[in-house]
This record gives C-alpha cells, sequence and structure tokens, in this order.
C-alpha cells in the first residue's frame, strides 16, 4: 500500500504580498497534536443576533410534530435545512432588575455574557467575558485568527438608559469585563483580515488602502496553487477549486456592491453613468441604515463567516445583523423603524411589518445555513462541525419581556448536538443554554457561563 501524503493544517498558498487559506482537506490531518488522519474536522462556532425579539405565533411552531413539516412562517426559509436545526422555548434571559429601565442596552450586552453589568459601575464596561470569547481563548491559538466580529451597523449608538455605557447598547462581544471587541462593518476589511491582502505600492504595509479587487488576489497565489493541486487527491482537488471559485465569487460580489455606491454618489451628483438607461432603477446604495439592499450586505458578510470557518481561519465568528435603535427596512417595502414598531400594542400593520422584519433576519441566518450545509468537510459538511445560533435579547419588543428568549440552533457540533426537533419545554436560562454549546464544542469551563446553573441536556438527548 502506498504511503499517503499529509500537509501540515496551516500550509497556505503565497504570493508576494499576499497569503490564502487553504480549505480543510482530506491531506491534512485535523488535529493540531496528536489525531492525525483519524481526527475529526474542528468544532466551529457562530452567533448571528437580531433585537427586539419575535412575534411570537409567528416564530414558535404549534407542536413538536409539526416542526419538520410545517415549519411556523417565521422559519420558512430554513425549510430546505430543517432537519439540521434545534428549536427550543423555555430558555428565559437574565432578569434586569436593578436596570428596569435599560432593556435595550441590556439586550445585547447580555446576549453571550449572561451577566448584569456591574451596578456600582455604571458609566464603564464591567459585565463579563462573552461565550464566544471564552471560546477563542480556549482554540484561537489553533488559527490566524481567535475570532471574527462582524456588524451590520456603526457600534455607534448612544442613548442614556440607567446611565449605563454607551458600549453596551451596540456590542455582545467582550474580550474581559472591561473591553467590548469592536466589530467590522465593512466587507473589503473582513477580506484583508482574512487573507492578508496587502498593497504592494505600499511596501506591504497592512495598513495602507487596498487596491483595487479588480486586481485579483488570487492572481498572486494560482502558480503555488497548481504546484499543490499535483499533490492532491482527486477529491481534495476538487474541493480546493469549489474553494477558490468562492473566494472569487465573494471579491466579485463585494466589487459589484462598491462599483453601485460609486455609481449612486455620481448620480445624487448629478452625474449619470453613460452606460445606464435612463429606464434602469437608480442603483442601490449601500449605505447604513437607511436606503441599502441589506439582504445584499448581510450575504456578503455571512459568505466571509463561511470562508473563515472554511479556511478554519477561526473557529469562532459572530455577526450583530442589526443594533437596537435606527434601524429600517426599506427592501421590504416599508421605511418604519424596528424599533418603533416593535411597540405595536397588537396593531396589525405593525405586527405584519415586525413579522416580515423577523422572517427577512432570519433568512440571512439561513442562508449561510444553507450554504455551509452545501460544502463538504471530512465524512460530512461544514454545517456537520459547526454550532450555529440565531437568536434575539427579548422575547417579546412590545412588552420587552425575556421569559422565552428566541433561539434557533443549527449544525450538528461534530457531532454533539441532536437537530431536527422542536423542544417546546426546556427548563433553563440564556447561561446555561452558552454553557451547553461550549461544552457540546469542546470548550472545558472552570465554571459556568453567568447566571448558569446547569446544561441542558436535552440539546443531545434523542429523546
Amino acid at each position: 500500500m502506498s504511503k499517503r501524503l499529509f500537509i501540515d493544517r496551516r500550509t497556505c498558498l503565497k504570493g508576494v504580498g499576499a497569503a490564502l487559506a487553504l480549505p480543510l482537506l482530506d491531506g491534512m490531518g485535523w488535529a493540531e497534536t496528536t489525531g492525525g488522519p483519524a481526527s475529526k474536522p474542528p468544532v466551529r462556532l457562530g452567533f448571528m443576533y437580531m433585537p427586539h425579539g419575535v412575534i411570537m405565533d409567528q416564530f414558535w411552531p404549534a407542536d413538536a410534530a409539526s416542526f419538520l413539516a410545517a415549519p411556523p412562517p417565521a422559519l420558512e426559509s430554513l425549510r430546505p435545512v430543517i432537519d439540521q436545526c434545534l428549536l427550543m422555548k423555555g430558555i428565559s434571559g437574565v432578569p434586569i432588575s436593578p436596570f428596569n429601565g435599560a432593556p435595550h442596552a441590556l439586550e445585547l450586552s447580555t446576549w453571550l455574557t449572561a451577566t448584569l453589568p456591574d451596578p456600582d459601575k455604571r458609566d464603564e464596561v464591567s459585565i463579563a467575558i462573552s461565550a464566544d470569547q471564552i471560546a477563542a481563548n480556549y482554540v484561537g491559538a489553533f488559527t490566524t485568527l481567535p475570532s471574527l466580529e462582524l456588524a451590520t451597523m456603526p457600534q455607534t449608538w448612544k442613548e442614556n438608559q440607567e446611565g449605563l455605557n454607551e458600549a453596551y447598547y451596540s456590542h455582545c462581544s467582550f474580550r474581559s469585563p472591561t473591553q467590548a471587541v469592536p466589530a467590522e462593518i465593512n466587507p473589503r476589511n473582513v477580506l484583508k483580515r482574512l487573507f492578508n491582502k496587502q498593497d504592494q505600492r505600499g511596501g506591504g504595509n497592512a495598513s495602507t488602502e487596498m487596491s483595487s479587487l479588480d486586481r485579483n488576489m488570487l492572481d498572486l497565489v494560482l502558480g503555488g496553487a497548481r504546484e499543490l493541486r499535483r499533490t492532491l487527491s482527486v477529491p481534495d482537488q476538487r474541493k480546493l477549486d469549489e474553494y477558490l471559485d468562492s473566494v472569487r465569487s465573494v471579491e466579485r460580489r463585494i466589487a459589484a456592491i462598491e462599483m453601485r455606491q460609486k455609481e449612486a454618489a455620481l448620480e445624487k451628483a448629478g452625474v449619470r453613468p453613460s452606460r445606464r438607461r435612463d429606464s434602469d432603477s437608480p442603483p442601490i446604495e449601500i449605505k447604513i441604515p437607511e436606503g441599502d439592499r441589506r439582504s445584499e450586505y448581510m450575504q456578503v458578510m455571512c459568505d466571509l463567516s463561511v470562508l473563515a470557518f472554511q479556511t478554519d481561519t477561526t473557529r469562532v465568528c459572530t455577526y450583530i445583523g442589526s443594533t437596537p435603535n435606527g434601524v429600517s427596512y426599506p427592501e421590504l417595502g416599508f421605511n418604519d423603524q424596528h424599533h418603533s414598531q416593535t411597540h405595536h400594542n397588537h396593531q396589525a400593520e405593525k405586527v405584519r411589518k415586525v413579522a416580515a422584519i423577523t422572517a427577512f433576519n432570519i433568512e440571512q441566518f439561513a442562508y449561510m445555513v444553507k450554504k455551509m450545509h452545501s460544502l463538504r468537510e471530512g465524512d460530512g459538511t461544514l454545517l456537520d462541525n459547526c454550532i450555529m445560533m440565531w437568536g434575539s435579547g427579548l422575547e417579546d419588543g412590545n412588552k420587552h419581556t425575556r421569559e422565552n428568549l428566541p433561539f434557533i440552533l443549527a449544525g450538528r457540533g461534530g457531532g454533539s448536538i441532536n437537530t431536527g426537533r422542536f423542544l417546546p419545554d426546556v427548563k433553563g436560562n440564556q447561561g446555561d443554554l452558552l454553557t451547553t454549546l461550549l461544552t457540546c464544542a469542546g470548550i472545558p469551563l472552570d465554571r459556568p457561563v453567568g447566571i448558569a446553573t446547569k446544561q441542558i441536556t436535552e440539546i443531545a438527548s434523542s429523546a
């Protein structure tokens, strides 16, 4: 029997001023130490957030039996991968007393910390390390980036609720009890971080503005890819080709967004690009929070998250889909702000708009989950080796309740999670859930997360 060639997991394609991480190939040893070729792929953790809760009768299934056959309206976009999902009702949030006047300051900041800020240091950041950063501290040494933090909007919202520090309104990741982790909102910058793309005219200085994406990054490394390809098995050759195509696709989409931004700016200045017709719709301007086609923007960010996991550039990612205030969704046909509509007092039109916003955000999560499910990895798919959590820090934005926080889990976590189920009566809190997910991902804990008192064993149970 011929001896099979294995290459180091950290192998990357290199060119002048550029380095491109590879996808995890069959010819790589998954483990960093002793696992070798028989080891399992690593488990990744992803968190995606939406504020203000949901319309409950649009989100929760009627019963466990109907979950797979007839998902509720809010989850319709997940139907193709509903068997890869786990839904749990009964996860309570962190009680916010003595901060009862700060529901929005605490819906995001407690989401991954399961902890209240220090009431004696309200104007400072003083809370707890978040679950994603606990994971990053353990697995971050094995990857180029310990974690990746993304957001759709700038993290600059200010509101004086209970005198709390403004960081609580727009951050979910905390590297330490006193340090909020900023999130990146520019896809171009995310691409640069992931693939170390540098402008050679700047002498290789990473801080120099990247050259145009028209100068394709992959042109610098294709020679190395051809050399590597000769050493790979046929399945790994196919996986490498698919991966390079996906990187190119993301670059093209970012370039297209930027081109439309430039065209929109020209039209605002009274200059109409000659290649456009008068009958054409105006170019879409990607501007947060108003006037954007947010689905395209969010899908690019989701693609970047998938690539980061696929290349093992990081194993921990958070994405704040929107922040508590100032967000509107003109793509859905109305300009009302999300926050104002959540105080609907059961008015049918406002309820309809909140339901549409919720379905839209879940649709972006579904886009990412379906893409992960389509990518092969090891003996299964990339999604099989991920734990993806979508959720909100409020149950009902109309009343600011937290008794049944909406959470969706997707992915089997390397076999640690039993999906394809709705658990209608889970007894636990936000900290219990986070503690359980970290444990499922193989993260050792010296203490529970936040207010946790136990693990939610039903996640892994087949009952």
